[in-house]
């Protein structure tokens, strides 16, 4: 009985989206040595690589890709007359730079930093409709966050008393006053509709 042979046994794939055979007719072309023939291979093995992903043809570059993609599979030794030019080995071996991670302490984790930042800027708005339906917002978002991270539920004076302490007590609101701009709120965009579907009424009769 033959041993059978196993990709875990086989050398890595420097690109295992083109799988092993392509590999292996790059490891042919290494091989050749006639260069014209060796050309002609590569051209070859191009243009198999091309019909694998013919979605991707009409993407700018993409032939320019691909012969870039030969290059790293042929480990940049593949001596042919590349039509484009090809990138330096040295670039692959390089390490990336280090992204700098923000180190900002976020007061409550289940909020978030971009909610933090939000309630803040909001503070900052002049008193009006405006400023009331953002509060609106932001307190019901940090309600629904609130109830992701604790399943048991929140009392909507505890968000109130979050609001106020994110915003520095720029934000200072009752229960009754919130629900009170929520209700009003409401009724505004129910006139609007309203407003908008006798508009759209009157001008389908005038037709």
């Amino acid at each position: 009985m033959e041993n059978l042979t196993y990709n875990t046994q086989l050398k890595q794939l420097a690109l295992p989206e083109y799988g092993r055979n392509i590999q292996c007719m790059v490891d042919h072309a290494l091989t050749i040595e006639d260069r014209e023939e060796r050309q002609r291979c590569a051209n070859t093995i191009i243009n198999i690589m091309g019909n694998m992903f013919p979605h991707l043809r009409d993407i700018n570059d993409f032939k320019h890709k691909l012969w870039d993609h030969l290059a790293i599979m042929a480990d940049f030794k593949l001596d042919i007359d590349y039509p484009y030019s090809i990138p330096q080995p040295e670039k692959f071996k390089a390490k990336p730079a280090k992204v700098p991670y923000p180190n900002t302490k976020i007061k409550y984790h289940h909020y978030g930093k971009v909610l933090e930042m939000m309630v803040k800027r909001a503070a900052e708005y002049p008193d009006g409709e405006e400023k009331n339906v953002l509060v609106n917002l932001l307190a019901n978002q940090m309600k629904k966050l609130y109830t992701i991270w604790n399943k048991d539920g929140v009392e909507d004076q505890k968000i109130l008393a979050d609001l106020c302490e994110i915003s520095e007590g720029k934000l200072n609101y009752s229960v009754d006053e919130i629900r009170f701009w929520m209700k009003e709120n409401i009724i505004n965009n129910n006139n609007q509709y309203n407003n908008n579907n006798n508009k759209n009424k009157k001008k389908k009769h005038s037709k």
